[in-house]
Order: C-alpha cells, then structure tokens, then sequence
C-alpha cells in the first residue's frame, strides 16, 4: 500500500463526509494506493456512527473507536499501530488541512529520502493574538531547544515513512513533538513544506490558550526524555554537585574569614547571623538532594526494561 493517512477526531460530524470526498478526489487521479485511518477520540456528536456510514461508502476507510477521550497523541499513536502504508500522514479532521499536499509531501519522502515531512502553514487563517502570535513564539522556541529547523511544529498535516512512525511512542500531549522524538531515534532527515490552511468551516476548535503553556512544558518533558531518560545523573548529579559546590564555596569562604579574624582579634559577627550562611547552607542541601536524585534515577534507569532497547536500522 502506498500511504496511510491516520486522522484524530472528536466531535467532527460534520466535516466527515466532506473530508472523505476530498481524500477521495485528491489521490484517485494520482492512482495511489490508500487507507483513511479515523479515529474517533471518544465523540459524543455521532460521529462514529457517520463513520460506519462512510465505511459502506469507501472501503478504504478504516475506523477506531475509543470508549472516552484520550487525547489526540493517544489517537495518533493507535492509528500509527493499524497503519500498513509506506508513507504514513497525519492531518486533522477540521477540514483545514487540504489532502491535495498529500501527493507531493509523498514525493518528498518516497524520492528525496526524507523521514520527516512537516507542514508549514505560512499563512493562516486563525486570530493573530490569541493563535499566530502565541505560536510565532512556541516554535521559536521549539527551534531553539531541539534544534530542528521547522517554522510549524504543530502542524497537523505531515508525512513520515513508516517505520518512523512505528519507531515513536507518543504519549501525553507530545504529538507536537513527533519529529523530536524522531531524530531522537536516528530519523535526522527531516524537510517541510509550504501547505495551504483553509478556514474552520464546521465546529469549534478544541483547543485553549492553555496549549500553549502545556505546550512548553512538554517541551521541556520531551528534550528531558530524549536527552537524559537513560542517563539521569548526567543531568542531576551535574546540577547537584555545581550547586553543592557553590553552597561549599560560600561556607567556606566564612569559615577562612571568620578563623582569620580570630587570629588577628577583629571583631566579627557570628557566622550564623549572616544571610549568606544560609544561603550557603541551603545550596549545600539542595545540591545533596540534587544529587541523590540523579542516583536513583539511575538505579530506576538500570532496572527498566527497556534500558537495552535500541534503534536498530539494518543487519547483515
């Protein structure tokens, strides 16, 4: 089979026959093999039962059906599971992500080498200060920390080889991060390309300005698992002794002036009157802890099951 389009959906009744037709019309003149994976995220709008009538319609059409939602990085990482094509898309049911960039973001893929094919909606549709602003800054920041250089992270509509897809876990919020924890896994060829974004026709958008915050911080999460999940006091053990040694530094540094001023009879306060014992003390602790974390993180790290799992790409 030639690709796979997996599209999450909640309460999209709507949009859902026209979606269809559109998938339909992009790819039958371009005589490529396909699956339309839905998967309906717990809808409460009967969207289900419109797609068990679409299924009679399109053969090709495959569905999921998950008994309460879960969230769109649980639905993507089901339809990645059931997903038999060569090239893998995603693309929201909305109607906002136009199937017509399939052929040619399958192209990328199939004939340039690609892994990773990411949409850019360079322009949108959407209000400038609750939605472009906030993602403006998002993906700066998301460009900086990963060091992937795609203006749209969270664009729905990209394309991934499907051994891509099969090689990511996406759990929590992190479908935003698919192509991190990609090239976490080996999978560095990744491209984008300029797509077209329509305007919402039907529904509400599911999403708040909270995204965004939820947003960084699994940013955050997913640069901590990617970086350090098998090697947790690098992180800690670093941060723990730095801060130890500051705290020790200050202590110290007390300790000689107040030994000297004893020497040589100058009157000095008592070390435990001056803020800087505390603050001293306080880093000391701190960095102790710091530490002791990082080393039970490491003793969870050695007991996983999956401490020995490896990408592994070919053998001979």
């Amino acid at each position: 089979m030639d690709l796979s389009i997996v599209v999450p959906l909640y309460n999209e009744v709507e949009s859902l026959p026209e979606l269809c037709s559109w998938v339909r019309d992009s790819l039958d003149p371009q005589r490529l093999t396909y699956e339309l994976i839905l998967v309906d995220d717990g809808s409460n709008d009967g969207s289900w039962e419109e797609i068990e009538r679409l299924k009679t319609i399109h053969p090709w059409i495959r569905g999921i059906r998950f008994r309460r939602n879960y969230g769109k990085s649980a639905a993507l990482h089901t339809g990645f599971g059931m997903a038999a094509g060569e090239v893998v898309f995603t693309m929201d049911a909305d109607l906002q992500d136009s199937p017509e960039e399939i052929p040619e973001m399958r192209r990328m893929v199939v004939e340039e080498g690609y892994d990773v094919v990411s949409g850019w909606k360079k322009k949108r549709y959407d209000p400038f200060f609750s939605k472009n602003l906030p993602s403006k800054l998002f993906n700066w920041a998301a460009r900086k920390v990963s060091g992937i250089r795609l203006h749209d992270f969270n664009c729905g509509l990209k394309a991934y080889r499907n051994d891509v897809a099969k090689s990511v876990e996406v759990f929590g919020d992190m479908h935003r991060y698919i192509p991190v924890l990609a090239k976490s896994n080996g999978f560095t060829r990744i491209g984008e390309k300029i797509v077209q974004h329509q305007e919402r026709k039907y529904g509400v958008t599911k999403y708040g300005m909270d995204r965004f915050i939820k947003g960084f911080l699994d940013l955050l999460t997913v640069m901590f698992l990617t970086r350090f999940a098998k090697k947790p006091m690098h992180l800690f053990g670093t941060l723990g002794t730095l801060v130890f040694l500051i705290g020790f530094a200050i202590a110290l540094y007390m300790g000689v002036d107040k030994l000297v001023a004893l020497i040589k009879h100058i009157p000095r306060k008592l070390i435990a009157d001056s803020a800087f014992f505390y603050i001293g003390l306080t880093s000391m602790v701190i960095g102790t802890l710091l530490f002791i974390g990082g080393f039970l993180g490491e003793l969870i790290s050695r007991s996983a099951t999956e401490r020995n799992h490896y990408e592994i790409e070919k053998t001979i």
